[in-house]
């Protein structure tokens, strides 16, 4: 799952759906309109945000609306600290190493 969150947001079209949706539920339709792509494309882009866990989609009367599921990203944020918290220990491990070789 944490593969499929990291491809969704690798996309900027699928990041700014997701800023847009951190600010409420949506329409396929309000979350296309910003966007010069089809909603073919748009219901592509949803698809994968689906599948990775960002939001959910229900049926709204004739469409669907659409509602970010932050913690999804749970995951990944975990894992960018801990990949954050390693580097910051190597560079400062090789900072110390290159100030004792003056």
């Amino acid at each position: 799952m944490l593969d499929q969150v990291f491809s969704a947001l690798a996309d900027p079209t699928r990041r700014r759906i997701l800023r847009r949706l951190s600010r409420g539920p949506a329409s396929v339709g309000e979350l296309a309109r910003p966007f010069r792509i089809s909603l073919p494309a748009i219901s592509r882009h949803l698809r994968v945000l689906e599948q990775a866990g960002l939001l959910r989609s229900e049926r709204d009367g004739k469409g669907r609306r659409c509602t970010l599921q932050p913690r999804a990203l749970e995951p990944a944020a975990r894992y960018i600290e801990e990949t954050r918290a390693f580097w910051e220990g190597a560079l400062a491990q090789l900072a110390d190493y290159l100030e004792g070789s003056k």
